[in-house]
């Protein structure tokens, strides 16, 4: 398979350049050139698959050529176990009320469903690095799960560096030690004095112009812009929908949203054949996708911090994947638009025809922390089923947006409420126990570097630690 750049001037690659490249050289995203379709009859056929054979037929073909097909067998046994992900059916559903779930994808180890993609990108990139003889530097910024998901992705890698960055104190303390209690010579979390933003923008700029690197090293990138990411998350569609008597009958699907990365996923579900009625964004106080899909508005704003600090991003990097397909796949004219909203100094509009064609899918809901305590309260005074602060915004978008009450709504849930000490606080709850595996996480010594939000300070940091003899 062939993936191409959103923004139409970049060369094609195959998979295996794209999981190392991270943006196109034009600025981009890589998005494949022509995504697998699959019939209802091919679809049903797979009902009673588990979770590892989905997980080969939806991810083969956008490997195929680089990842030979037992090797990746062996990747996906590997990954999606019941030791590795403590629940045998790997992402089970938690029925709320008369068709109504949430979808549970925090059983992986660091209990946040990132782990669904970076468990996976982790052997797929040792696998790919390792044939190729060649040392590679992952760098990556982190709102909060992504950090650590990479980490323990990543951690036994021989041939990979790894460099997270954090915004300092605008995590939650289980988020930050899960990155920073982990050990490995090759592991270093930097913690920057500024907001994921700045953090965001270092990591984008070093993509831009790697002439810092010692070497032949060269970054990959491990946030949502690798499709690797998206494609692995493509699978826990297909599988939920499965479970729920699809695809003989639709479902819709609330996504916790702050990079797009995730609901992006249930998009390309739908565009291989799965039948999705409705993708709902919710979000938080950071509201640049609602205000666009609501207004048709799209504004950057200051940075809002947030008890739901993954979702506090200010700008949604993976929505430019779906507006490449508003817009035909024209990249030219995409990437003038991009251009833009990339400006942050002026208001940008979507051209009616293409707002219309997103909202024939997808809605929006922007929740603020009253209502995300207050839906946590809700649910529990119902069902006794506690929901971290991200999954409550799910479900509160879930409830206000629902187009059609006789279909399945499944919201994602992205991460257990151990995480997230303040929102469960806040709403009156004593803090779930710890997972056996994470039991001493309080007690454990932590590693990290606090580092200014300047370029070229964080440059040299990692220029200095790179594979170091």
């Amino acid at each position: 398979m062939k993936y191409i750049s959103t923004r139409g001037n970049a060369p094609e690659l195959t998979f295996e350049d794209v999981l190392l490249t991270g943006l196109a050289s034009d600025g981009g995203l890589y998005v494949p050139k022509e995504a697998p379709h699959y019939t209802l009859e091919e679809i049903e056929s797979w009902r009673d698959l588990p979770y590892t054979e989905l997980a080969h037929k939806i991810v083969y073909p956008f490997v195929e050529g680089c990842v030979d097909s037992d090797a990746l067998k062996g990747m996906l046994e590997d990954v999606y176990n019941n030791t590795n992900f403590g629940h045998k059916a790997i992402a089970p559903l938690q029925q709320l009320d008369h068709n109504e779930y949430v979808l549970e994808l925090f059983h992986g180890p660091t209990l946040a469903f990132k782990d669904f993609a970076l468990q996976l990108l982790g052997r797929l990139l040792d696998y790919v690095v390792t044939r190729r003889q060649e040392k590679v530097v992952i760098m990556g910024a982190t709102s909060g799960d992504t950090g650590s998901a990479a980490i323990e992705g990543t951690k036994a890698c021989d041939n990979v560096d790894i460099f997270i960055l954090h915004p300092y104190g605008k995590v939650s303390e289980v988020q930050r030690r899960q990155m920073t209690t982990v050990e490995g010579d090759n592991i270093y979390n930097i913690a920057i004095e500024g907001n994921f933003d700045q953090a965001q923008d270092m990591v984008k700029a070093s993509f831009g112009d790697q002439s810092f690197l010692r070497g032949e090293r060269k970054l990959v990138a491990v946030n949502s812009i690798n499709w690797a990411r998206i494609m692995a998350q493509i699978v826990y569609y297909f599988y939920s929908s499965l479970n729920l008597g699809g695809p003989l009958r639709p479902m819709a699907y609330s996504v916790p949203t702050g990079n797009f990365g995730d609901i992006f996923a249930g998009y390309m579900a739908r565009k291989m054949g799965l039948p999705i009625e409705q993708l709902i964004i919710a979000t938080n106080n950071n509201d640049v996708l609602h205000r666009l899909m609501s207004k048709n508005q799209y504004e950057v704003r200051p940075l809002k911090h947030t008890i739901t600090p993954s979702m506090d991003i200010a700008v949604s990097s993976n929505f430019e994947r779906l507006l490449f397909d508003l817009y035909d796949r024209d990249g030219a004219k995409l990437a003038g638009l991009m251009a833009k909203m990339n400006a942050r100094d002026d208001v940008v509009s979507l051209d009616e025809d293409k707002l219309a064609k997103a909202r024939e899918l997808f809605d929006s809901l922007a929740v603020d922390e009253k209502t995300t305590v207050e839906t946590m309260q809700l649910v529990f005074n119902e069902t006794g089923y506690l929901l971290d602060p991200h999954t409550a915004i799910g479900v509160k978008a879930a409830r206000e947006c629902r187009r059609n009450p006789n279909i399945p709504m499944i919201t994602l849930g992205t991460a257990h409420p151990v995480k997230f000490e303040d929102a469960v606080g806040r709403a009156g709850y004593e803090m779930p126990e710890l997972p056996h595996h994470l039991t001493d996480l309080m007690e454990r010594e932590e590693r990290l570097s606090v580092l200014p939000a300047d370029l070229e300070t964080v440059q040299q940091f990692i220029a200095e630690n790179t594979f170091r003899d």
